[in-house]
């Protein structure tokens, strides 16, 4: 487990605290029709963090080639229809481009501030020249509206326990996820990034923003 990631709960957890078994139960958003929406009809996309294939398996249902990639070998394991990876994103070189790129899941706000940079330029490595590469942020209020916590309609609760600093713009966040049946607990560090630090660490890796996707500005498209 890597240094201030933890996760318990039934089932396989991964270096960064994340429950596999849970990820499988987790049902997929607008994140899909966001992507769709922002990218060419049938592109090839390189999801990079992809984990049991949530996403993965909705953007093939839309008709897109994806290219799975995830650390964990027990996540890849659940995708279906994909080609997978397993390899850490900071360290991938597959000698290719795609039209898409994908990072998702607030992966952008890794902790370690060399980690960010090792993923950031990862996708500026694999997007192809008239590409884009897909990043999901944190919302703005994450970390100062906490706790927090809402009922899925699924049928399961999500709560953000806590989110306290650790140092070096760096928190530690808790999070539970409390399904009738079993409970997850998830706690991993997050560095909150301002619009300004966010567009900055783009541009250290060659790439810019070209225009965010979603009022939040939680869904940004990038080019670079």
């Amino acid at each position: 487990m890597r240094e201030g990631y933890e996760g318990t709960g039934p089932g396989a957890i991964t270096p960064d605290g994340c429950a596999v078994e849970l990820y499988a139960r987790l049902p997929v958003g607008d994140e899909p029709d966001i992507i769709a929406a922002a990218v060419p009809e049938g592109a090839r996309v390189l999801e990079l963090g992809s984990g049991v294939g949530r996403m993965t398996h909705a953007l093939l249902e839309r008709g897109f080639t994806v290219t799975a990639v995830d650390e964990s070998a027990e996540m890849l394991e659940r995708v279906r229809g994909a080609r997978t990876i397993c390899s850490p994103i900071e360290e991938l070189d597959l000698g290719e481009t795609f039209d898409v790129v994908l990072l998702a899941s607030f992966l952008v706000h890794a902790g370690d501030a060399e980690v960010r940079r090792g993923l950031l330029r990862t996708c500026a490595r694999h997007v192809a020249e008239d590409g884009c590469v897909l990043i999901q942020r944190e919302g703005e209020d994450y970390h100062a509206n906490v706790p927090r916590e809402r009922v899925d309609p699924a049928g399961f609760t999500v709560r953000i326990v806590s989110s306290e600093p650790v140092g070096d713009g760096v928190n530690s966040v808790r999070a539970e996820y409390e399904f009738p049946d079993a409970v997850w607990t998830q706690t991993f560090r997050a560095r909150p990034l301002s619009r300004e630090q966010f567009e900055e660490a783009l541009g250290e890796a060659g790439l810019r923003v070209d225009r965010y996707l979603t009022d939040d500005r939680t869904w940004v498209r990038a080019v670079a």
